[in-house]
């Protein structure tokens, strides 16, 4: 192979279509149209004399040897990278590039928002992109670029990824304003005769931690309604009688149109914790993201 027809470019681009092994979604990363993306992959198809990656009906597959340069590659780059950080002084107002967080909607709501104001002020050249989080594919998500950082309970196995526990919360009742039977506050005979609404991720469940709880003292609750996520929880609490059990920082802008009380039980609370790959670890930005989002959490 003739190393004098490659550039950092055209690797770059390669790191970048292994990673996505979608054309469109590669060209949108490198900021640049198809057919020059296109353009790029020939050349690098005559370099290394193979057709590195093979269209199918949605995206591409990475031949073979494809596969064996894409980490060494991929290592190769983030040296350099760290190199040329390490001689230059970081600038969030300065700093360009995608930040793709995996998280639950509950998660998007009560951190990335705040994250995503804190960024269009401190570093407008960034973009953030939210996604469902995926546990079973997390993982080759974050080896392929896919996903940088993600957000979930620390009792997961990481399974080779960097993990840093860095929020807790706690859970809160809430219930609409003018509800007939709660003013203030509530007792646990009243908790167990109300309707209540019930987070089930999984979808269709009608138990959680707070049942748990119940069932330990001997009582249970009347649990109508079940919803996958928390978003939509408090709009319906507040158009109803229903009341909920959620966590405290999905509703701390919701006093307004909701009563937020303490729950006549302790349920007991949970830990958060960022999760990241090695290949993110020392980039300047991906670095500055995480302390930046976990100095965030302290004040929310």
């Amino acid at each position: 192979m003739d190393t004098s027809r490659l550039d950092f470019n055209l690797l770059v681009t390669l790191d970048t279509l292994l990673a996505e092994r979608n054309v469109t979604r590669a060209a949108r990363r490198l900021n640049m149209s198809q057919p020059a993306l296109s353009t790029r992959l020939s050349r690098l198809r005559d370099i290394f004399d193979d057709p590195l990656l093979i269209p199918k009906q949605r995206g591409m597959v990475p031949t073979q040897k494809a596969l064996e340069l894409q980490p060494r590659l991929h290592e190769a780059l983030e040296a350099v990278r760290q190199v040329v950080a390490t001689d230059t002084a970081f600038d969030p107002s300065r700093a360009k590039g995608t930040i793709r967080v995996a998280a639950s909607d509950y998660t998007q709501s009560a951190l990335l928002l705040p994250l995503v104001h804190i960024l269009r002020r401190e570093a407008p050249g960034l973009r953030i992109a939210w996604l469902n989080l995926d546990l079973t594919a997390l993982h080759s998500q974050m080896e392929r670029g896919v996903v940088d950082l993600a957000i979930d309970l620390p009792q997961v196995e990481p399974r080779q990824l960097r993990m840093r526990a860095f929020c807790r919360e706690e859970y809160v009742l809430i219930a609409r304003n003018g509800h007939p039977h709660i003013k203030s506050t509530i007792d646990l005979d009243l908790f167990c005769c109300l309707d209540h609404i019930i987070v089930s991720p999984d979808g269709g469940g009608f138990a959680g931690p707070t049942d748990t709880v119940l069932e330990a003292m001997g009582r249970s609750r009347r649990v109508v309604l079940s919803t996958p996520g928390f978003l939509i929880v408090p709009r319906i609490v507040a158009n109803s009688d229903m009341i909920a059990v959620v966590p405290a920082r999905i509703v701390r802008e919701e006093r307004g149109r909701l009563q937020v009380l303490n729950p006549p039980i302790s349920v007991p609370g949970f830990e958060l914790a960022l999760l990241w790959h090695d290949r993110t670890t020392t980039h300047p930005v991906q670095r500055w993201v995480r302390e930046r989002l976990t100095l965030l959490v302290r004040n929310i």
